[in-house]
C-alpha cells in the first residue's frame, strides 16, 4: 500500500531504504537541476579530475530546465525532462554518491542496477505540470554553466514538491508493476 511521506533532502539518505515504488513524497530542501548539456560538462570536469559544480554525496538532481520567474515566483515553469536521456551518465554519478534523481519516464537496467548498488531512488514528477511544480520552488540560483540558459545547473530550494517513487533502492519499479497491474 502506497504511503505519502513528507521528507527533506537531508532525511533522504536515512529514509531511502524504506521507500517503495508507488509511495508519494512531498520533498523539501535543496535540489539541483541538470539536463543533457550540463551532464556532458559535469562529466568533462570529472574526467579532468576536477570537482563537479555541487557535492554529489546524497545530492538530488532534478532533470529540468526551469524558465525565468515571473510575478514574484522563483521560476516560471519547471517540468521534468525525459530521464532516459541522462541514462548514460546516471550510473557513474550514483557510484560517486548521488542520492536521488527526479524526472519522468522509464530508466535503463544499468541505472536501476546502479540505484540498487548505491541505495539511490528515482522520483517521478508529473509531466505537463511545470507551472504547478514552480509553486513549490522557493529559491533558484545558477551555480554553473550559465551560458546554457535554462539548462544551466541551478541550486533550488523546494517545499513540498509532489513526487512519486518510480524506482526504489531495492529495484522495485512502478513502471513494471503498474503495467502488470493494468494488464490484469
Amino acid at each position: 500500500m502506497a504511503q505519502t511521506i513528507s521528507l527533506t533532502t537531508e532525511q533522504l539518505p536515512a529514509v531511502a531504504p524504506t521507500l517503495r515504488a508507488g509511495d508519494r513524497v512531498l520533498l523539501s530542501g535543496t535540489i539541483y537541476t541538470a539536463r543533457d548539456a550540463a551532464h556532458k560538462r559535469i562529466f568533462a570536469l570529472l574526467d579532468q579530475g576536477k570537482e563537479p559544480p555541487f557535492p554529489l554525496k546524497d545530492a538530488v538532481i532534478y532533470y529540468a530546465g526551469p524558465t525565468p520567474g515571473q510575478q514574484g515566483m522563483a521560476v516560471g515553469a519547471c517540468g521534468p525532462t525525459t530521464s532516459s536521456r541522462m541514462d548514460p551518465y546516471a550510473p557513474r554519478l550514483l557510484d560517486l554518491g548521488l542520492g536521488a534523481m527526479i524526472g519522468k519516464g522509464q530508466r535503463s537496467q544499468a541505472v536501476v542496477d546502479a540505484m540498487v548498488r548505491n541505495g539511490g531512488v528515482y522520483f517521478a514528477a508529473v509531466g505537463g505540470a511545470g507551472a504547478l511544480i514552480a509553486k513549490c520552488i522557493q529559491t533558484v540560483e545558477v551555480i554553473a554553466f550559465e551560458d546554457l540558459g535554462c539548462e544551466s545547473v541551478k541550486r533550488m530550494t523546494v517545499k513540498d514538491l509532489p513526487l512519486t517513487v518510480a524506482i526504489d533502492a531495492q529495484g522495485g519499479n512502478l513502471y513494471e508493476t503498474g503495467r502488470a497491474a493494468y494488464a490484469r
